[in-house]
């Protein structure tokens, strides 16, 4: 069972397409986000986390629940929130929200098959390097291992610095939501990802 979680869901290599609880009113629509008073001098929050949407302090009666997703997704599963559940808990942490974080995982599953495939042989090498550089704890002094390792991540940085900003300026010419599919990220992210790649220098 997966329960509220009081942080968004995100999967590794998929960040931008950060997941969270999102809910629906009684006429379908999606509420804004909540202000909070956090009582420091009229200061206040913008939260949209669910379990704020129970009618107190003038706030709106969210009636369901759903996936949601950074990127703009939205689940077409809705699943209604037992508001006296949730009192009785006295924690929404404890609330099933299984329903939400399996379409939300559904969802990235359908945007990685969608990511461009790495060749099998590059995917394998990455691997091993990864492997690799975490063996060298157990295969020498803590001080000597770390420094390999600076070592090999210095040599990795290399080959970005050569590589990288060659494929990004090939890319900042394509159709962004192309490119964005293709990285497994929002079109935000990937713009920042090429910027990044193109401006890359060897320090």
């Amino acid at each position: 069972m997966v329960f509220g979680r009081r942080s968004g869901w995100q999967r590794d290599g998929f960040e931008s397409h950060e997941g969270m609880v999102g809910v629906l009113l009684a006429d379908g629509s999606e509420p804004k986000p909540v202000l909070l008073d956090l009582g420091s001098g009229g200061t206040f929050h913008e939260s949209s986390d669910w379990w704020f949407y129970d009618g107190t302090f003038r706030r709106p009666t969210a009636v369901s629940m759903r996936g949601r997703c950074a990127c703009g997704w939205r689940g077409t599963t809705t699943y209604v929130i037992d508001w006296e559940k949730v009192r009785e808990d006295d924690n929404p942490g404890v609330y099933d929200t299984n329903g939400p974080y399996e379409d939300w995982e559904a969802h990235l599953d359908d945007v990685a098959e969608r990511t461009v495939a790495l060749p099998e042989d590059l995917a394998e090498l990455l691997g091993q390097v990864r492997e690799r550089l975490d063996r060298l704890w157990l295969e020498d002094d803590t001080a000597r291992a770390c420094a390999a390792m600076l070592k090999g991540c210095d040599e990795l940085e290399a080959i970005i610095a050569q590589v990288g900003p060659e494929a990004a300026q090939v890319l900042t010419d394509k159709q962004g939501d192309a490119v964005a599919e293709a990285l497994g990220m929002t079109e935000q992210a990937a713009r920042t990802r090429l910027l990044h790649y193109q401006h890359l220098t060897r320090y």
